[in-house]
């Protein structure tokens, strides 16, 4: 049984969310563009929205359900009944209370021993215990973070709510806090939706990824089959995969491909993730992720065909440095309109390794890619 299942329909003037998807008790992330409807669909389930139509329901409990005539009314249970904790973006700490207090809010209606017993258990539990009687401003940024979760766990929610908590972040201290972020959600093992629209995010801290696009769901998949299967060409534009490219289909058979592109003739093993096989000469879309496509040393003598997949040849036409990664924009030895702009490929090579071959002197370069590193797109 799914621990969420959430079937909604909510309009606004020139913007309808319609969106129906479920998850298990780990970390369900919404991720998309901005505007896509996920913080949308975070407001419904905290019931600060209440849906037009559809049905939500949290660990086999109705939150909401839209009257049916045969049903009776609407059930639509306040947000205070629903056992869910938000944390804000921006995290929306009260300014003027304490650490301890902001931590306690919303156990309010508790009586006043069991509301200190349960805000010491939580400060204790997220290292916050030496800062209980500190203000938000003395806080750093990972404090403040621990705060506010502290402040939605406090309750013991059913449904635990993230709406974009890295994106206040700068990068460093973002990447640091995403990790923190994933053990304090193992270690408390609430069931929680989280919404990004950072890809590395949401692949580092979701078990299931829901990929919104324009108020729909275009797919839904654990993180694993979602990198290496997107649903289709829009869906892997949505998650920045770079080289997504257009060719024709030589030949088809169930576990291998031919596809024509820029001349060439590319072979993917393993890739066709549709039931039927495109037929020959039809146009198909794929991509190839930058770090799969290897340089071929010239120090080594020429490059064996048996050995070397999918063997190009091309010239460096532009690049960018990323620290710890090359990023090479290569246009192939071919006649015609590169596949992308000026260049046709993207290729990513440690820093060590343009060091080593010397990339920045030496442009002209052949490569090869592996069959089962070209990825073909359902239709």
């Amino acid at each position: 049984m799914s621990a969420l299942d959430v079937r909604i329909v909510k309009r606004l003037p020139g913007f309808t969310l319609d969106v129906a998807w479920t998850a298990g008790d780990g970390v369900a992330v919404l991720f998309g563009p901005s505007g896509a409807g996920k913080t949308l669909t975070l407001q419904c389930l905290a019931g600060l929205l209440r849906p037009d139509e559809g049905r939500i329901v949290v660990d086999g409990r109705l939150l909401f359900e839209a009257a049916r005539q045969a049903r009776g009314p609407v059930v639509d249970l306040p947000p205070q009944a629903r056992r869910v904790g938000y944390v804000f973006q921006g995290y929306a700490l009260f300014p003027h209370l304490t650490v301890a207090e902001n931590v306690g809010f919303g156990l309010r209606d508790q009586p006043a021993a069991r509301r200190a017993e349960k805000t010491a258990e939580v400060l204790e539990r997220l290292g916050l215990a030496a800062h209980a009687t500190r203000l938000p401003r003395d806080l750093s940024g990972g404090q403040r973070q621990r705060v506010a979760l502290g402040r939605a766990l406090a309750i013991d929610p059913a449904l635990l709510l993230l709406d974009e908590p890295l994106s206040a972040l700068d990068a460093p201290l973002r990447r640091a806090l995403r990790d923190e972020l994933r053990a304090i959600l193992n270690d408390w093992r609430t069931a929680a939706v989280l919404v990004t629209h950072d890809f590395t995010e949401a692949y580092r801290l979701g078990d299931r990824i829901v990929v919104y696009d324009a108020g729909r769901v275009v797919q839904a998949a654990p993180r694993s089959e979602l990198l290496w299967q997107p649903a289709s060409e829009s869906v892997a534009r949505i998650m920045g995969i770079r080289n997504v490219l257009h060719g024709s289909v030589v030949k088809a058979t169930p576990d291998r491909i031919q596809i024509r592109w820029r001349g060439q003739l590319l072979e993917a093993v393993n890739s066709p993730s549709h039931s039927y096989l495109p037929a020959p000469d039809s146009p198909i879309a794929f991509f190839i992720r930058p770090e799969y496509v290897r340089l071929i040393r010239k120090d080594r003598g020429a490059a064996d065909p048996a050995h070397h997949m999918n063997l190009m040849e091309g010239a460096v036409v532009g690049e960018e440095d990323f620290g710890t990664t090359w990023s090479l924009r290569i246009r192939l030895d071919a006649p015609g309109a590169p596949a992308q702009g000026e260049h046709d490929l993207e290729v990513e090579v440690p820093h060590l390794v343009y060091e080593i071959l010397e990339i920045d002197r030496d442009r002209r370069w052949q490569f090869s890619i592996h069959r089962g590193s070209i990825h073909v797109l359902p239709a």
